[in-house]
């Protein structure tokens, strides 16, 4: 399914001044006063749609529950893969459109706040059931029996679409009756809701070690310190330190792409070690001495790219076990931004494990009792030579190609 991020209108929460944000932005830097600060939400972003209608009239904002993210499923015959992005109407009722459409894309949003004008109907359908809804959608057209199923990358948004009550029910984004309905047969209060009770927190990007400026793109979800080498996620409050480390590369126009290296305890089968692995993936390898030491590490994709080159780079990337001396330290060139967080990056551990696991008796059998629980996990990033058309790392013979992640910004 297409997708595009769409743009926010917002104020410098410093000086005031006009900016214009996408979706995926997190990092924002004023063009007037130069200040920079990271956007939090509480819990999850929370936008309003633009209205024209009579300055008389006293808006309803209904709520949309808005959702992007990448679907494996996990068959008897492969992994299937897909990019969803739909947008479901958070209130049961009749009169409304069942989704926004493109007017998420192509009109400019703002973020709610406790100043919106208007009531905000509370949404009476969770997101789950939502999710649920266009999972068995999208799961009639799967052939066979379905042994496991995850979201990954997946988030999730409020989108509120104006109306207002008449001689019948209208849709302030453009100003026209939405169903032939009277108003007088429209009962919105009956259905909750209230002012807005929501905003934005925004902290300043100063390391909390040194005070030096983080650096970071736009949509980075992962910010440098390139004075004391330190590396930091946000939370709800504040600015947390991660582990991380790089392996050196050779050679002109690096870039250093990140992955998650995550320690997991798996039930039903042995995978603790390289030798573990060598036996369950079935490599056309003998065990050698020491194997049995080498702890055996999932490797996820801490960057978004297209769901099917996903897979198949922390497939390879897990089979492959980099065992290269680690620097902890960043290193000095160029660093891909960190678009996908490790909470996101866990959930692809059993469809990595799916990918590789042999026999095909095995995996029918025990995939759906195997259970993975993340240990422990550190942002490594890895060489790649820059080419005309891609990415390449000749020792693990990955190549991640340039096209996609430019579009990998509106997954």
């Amino acid at each position: 399914m297409k997708s595009s991020n769409f743009l926010i209108e917002h104020q410098c929460p410093q000086c005031g001044a006009p900016a214009i944000l996408n979706e995926t932005d997190r990092l924002f830097t004023c063009e007037y006063c130069r200040v920079r600060s990271y956007l939090i939400p509480t819990d999850f972003f929370r936008y309003v749609l633009p209205n024209i209608a009579p300055k008389n009239k006293n808006l309803i904002f209904l709520p949309y529950w808005r959702f992007k993210g990448m679907l494996f499923s996990c068959l008897p015959g492969g992994i299937k893969s897909r990019f969803v992005d739909v947008s479901h109407r958070a209130v049961d009722s009749r009169y409304f459109p069942i989704s926004v459409g493109l007017r998420s894309q192509a009109l400019k949003l703002k973020f709610v706040s406790p100043e919106t004008e208007g009531r905000f109907l509370y949404p009476g359908q969770s997101f789950e059931n939502v999710i649920d809804i266009s999972t068995n959608r999208f799961n009639q057209s799967l052939p066979g029996p379905i042994l496991y199923q995850s979201y990954i990358g997946e988030t999730r948004s409020l989108i509120y679409s104006p109306f207002y009550v008449d001689d019948r029910l209208y849709d302030a984004v453009l100003n026209r009756p939405v169903a032939s309905a009277r108003g007088d047969d429209v009962d919105l209060e009956r259905y909750p809701g209230g002012r807005p009770d929501w905003r934005i927190r925004f902290i300043p990007t100063l390391c909390p070690i040194c005070g030096w400026d983080l650096s970071g793109e736009r949509d980075a979800l992962v910010l440098n310190c390139m004075n004391c080498d330190s590396v930091w996620q946000p939370s709800k409050y504040h600015f947390e330190r991660l582990n991380f480390a790089h392996i050196p590369g050779s050679g002109e126009n690096i870039m250093y792409m990140p992955f998650w290296r995550i320690k997991a305890e798996i039930s039903e089968i042995n995978l603790d070690s390289y030798a573990d692995l060598v036996k369950v993936a079935n490599l056309p390898k003998a065990v050698q001495d020491g194997w049995e030491n080498v702890h055996f590490y999932f490797w996820s994709l801490a960057f978004k790219i297209r769901p099917r080159t996903f897979f198949g780079l922390a497939r390879n990337m897990t089979l492959s076990q980099p065992r290269n001396t680690l620097v902890t330290q960043l290193p000095k060139g160029r660093l891909y931004p960190v678009t996908m967080p490790i909470t996101e990056a866990a959930e692809s551990l059993k469809i990595i494990l799916s990918g590789f696991i042999k026999p095909q008796k095995l995996l029918l059998s025990r995939l759906p009792k195997i259970t993975i629980k993340p240990e422990s996990f550190m942002l490594v990033y890895i060489p790649f030579n820059e080419k005309h058309h891609e990415f390449v790392h000749p020792e693990l013979k990955l190549a991640i190609n340039k096209n996609q992640l430019a579009l990998a910004g509106n997954l």
